[in-house]
């Protein structure tokens, strides 16, 4: 008789903490792994297995899949028991549960147990399934193993599923089970967390724009791979917050270096960028508007009723059946080339969620219960009794990769009638020459110590350090002699206050004005050295310190107003 590979790992009781079942009534699971998509959406599914129920999860990689990069790497860093293939097709597991399919794993030999690893089944990948007509996950090259169906039961989202698993392969259509879109019901169980995630994403009063790009020469990057750095460049930094949420294949094929090479412009112009083992589901509710593509992403925000509009519609690689191609078909469109700011402003006001929903439904089936579906069949196919309720567990709050800021700001605006003064920043990047460029208003940059930064091509400066040396009035002083074209200098002195040095030598505190029951606001110095110099030339002819000291400044950016109050130096605030 072959040993019991499993008896051999058991440890001495003495050591436990918590109880254990016996050995003999221990139940071993191999999760079966093929991508970082599949692995993320596996590792949410086995989290509803409990230890204490006497459950064991191992891992192994299913080998074979273009996009493989890194998955070992972040398998080893994340699971339990990480087991070599070739030792997971011997051991004799009691269950083998999987977010991908392959004719390969046939050589498994418990029960496999077959689930989406996205919003359904949708992709027509020839490549992979044998056909143009099957998607991916319900083909036959995939489900079958010399005309046996190869995994006991084949998880569907939804019931619509079924005639299409039918059409794609008939001798598995038996096989279908519902077990909904348990990453779905997390996403769903998370809302109250939304503004923990703003936080954490640092989007501070503005609104959010998440971009969301699937893989493949059909997806938004394929279609319009400048569109990150179009669109942060495009909308105010005061109002706009732009993450990017990139398919885990995308990572894969071109490797992490090279992903972030191709966005370095657009994350110098303020674009964060999600990792892809976790922080989407985040991003998706923190977010206000979606630009996207055919990607699950995009149809998970699309079903949270998010502000919409595609960019690609991948229609060309989708069964036409699927609720993927409807989503693609019924969508609001984003010009890539047009006025990305206004087509925002007029989606949001023209959103209307119900169509969406109305797919979303077609394609999400059994809301809410989707942990409870797959968790009851697999301990019922371990002979367990499922315990009460599983718990959904909120999803981990981002971590976005991001620069400290755009090295200019091209800034317009002017004084409103209303007497405050409206500031419009868009970030500057690119491998444009501030001096020769034509920008719509002035720049104002930070000073970073940096000579590509070129100051003189700049009206505002501004240090956002506040731990720095020389001291503030020196430094103040220092750069406007040094930069006779600069019309304002300003230095950080704290969150709500700033130093400010007015062409002709003026020296002000600035103090931002907390409102009864707010928080303390953030007084940006760069956003306040734009704002004095749109309103100093306003009306040249103004006393600005006399001004200032008298009523103050009101800022405007968007829809929030900043109230500034003003204090003079010794001296009446001019250098002797």
């Amino acid at each position: 008789m072959t040993p019991n590979p499993f008896k051999l790992r058991i440890p001495d009781g003495r050591w436990h903490t918590w109880t254990h079942p016996a050995p003999d009534r221990k139940k071993h699971v191999l999760g079966i792994v093929r991508t970082l998509t599949s692995a993320t959406r596996l590792m949410d599914v086995l989290s509803l297995l409990r230890p204490e129920d006497g459950i064991e999860v191992s891992y192994t990689i299913n080998p074979g899949s273009a996009f493989a990069a890194g998955l070992q790497e972040y398998l080893s860093a994340t699971v339990a028991e990480l087991v070599p293939w070739r030792e997971a097709v011997r051991r004799p597991f009691d269950l083998a549960v999987a977010c991908t399919v392959n004719a390969s794993m046939h050589r498994i030999r418990p029960p496999l147990l077959v689930l989406p690893h996205g919003a359904g089944y949708n992709r027509l990948v020839p490549g992979t399934t044998g056909d143009t007509v099957s998607p991916a996950g319900l083909s036959r090259r995939e489900l079958l193993h010399r005309g046996r169906v190869v995994p006991a039961a084949i998880g569907v989202s939804h019931p619509e599923q079924i005639p299409r698993l039918a059409r794609a392969c008939p001798p598995a259509a038996e096989r279908a089970l519902l077990v909904g879109d348990f990453g779905f019901d997390r996403i769903r169980a998370s809302l109250a967390h939304r503004d923990v995630y703003r936080e954490r994403l640092g989007v501070h009063g503005r609104r959010l724009v998440a971009l969301h790009s699937t893989w493949s020469e059909h997806s938004l990057l394929g279609r319009c791979p400048d569109l990150p750095l179009r669109l942060v460049t495009a909308l105010p930094a005061d109002e706009f917050a732009v993450a990017a949420v990139l398919h885990p294949n995308v990572w894969a094929h071109h490797r992490p270096p090279d992903v972030y090479a191709r966005l370095e412009e657009a994350m110098e112009g303020g674009l964060m960028v999600i990792p892809p083992q976790e922080g989407w589901r985040a991003t998706v509710i923190a977010s206000d508007w979606v630009v996207g593509d055919h990607g699950s992403t995009s149809f998970y925000s699309a079903a949270l009723d998010r502000v919409t509009l595609l960019a690609a519609t991948g229609l060309d690689e989708l069964d036409p059946a699927s609720p993927a191609a409807a989503f693609g078909r019924t969508a609001p469109r984003l010009d890539p080339d047009g006025d990305l700011e206004a087509q925002l402003r007029q989606a949001a006001q023209a959103h209307a969620p119900e169509p969406m929903r109305e797919i979303a439904e077609r394609q999400l089936g059994a809301p809410g219960r989707g942990g409870a579906l797959v968790r009851d069949w697999i301990y019922g196919r371990l002979g367990l009794r499922p315990p009460g309720p599983p718990r959904t567990v909120p999803v981990p709050d981002p971590e976005p990769r991001r620069r400290s800021g755009p090295p200019r700001y091209d800034v317009t605006g002017g004084r409103l009638p209303d007497g405050t003064v409206q500031v419009v920043r868009r970030p500057w990047v690119g491998r444009r020459d501030p001096d020769d460029a034509e920008p719509r208003g002035f720049f104002a940059a930070p000073d970073h110590g940096s000579a590509s930064l070129a100051p003189r091509s700049a009206e505002v400066l501004a240090r956002t350090v506040v731990d720095a040396d020389p001291a503030p009035v020196e430094w103040v002083r220092t750069r406007a002699k040094e930069f006779s074209e600069l019309n304002v200098v300003v230095a950080q002195l704290a969150d709500d206050s700033c130093l400010l040095h007015l062409r002709g030598g003026h020296l002000l505190e600035a103090h931002a004005v907390r409102p009864w029951g707010h928080p303390r606001p953030r007084l940006d110095a760069l956003l306040l050295g734009s704002a004095v110099n749109l309103w100093r030339l306003s009306d040249l002819s103004m006393d600005p310190v006399a001004e200032a000291l008298a009523h103050g400044l009101r800022i405007r950016t968007g829809e929030r107003v900043l109230e500034v109050e003003f204090r003079a130096a010794p001296g009446n605030g001019r250098r002797t």
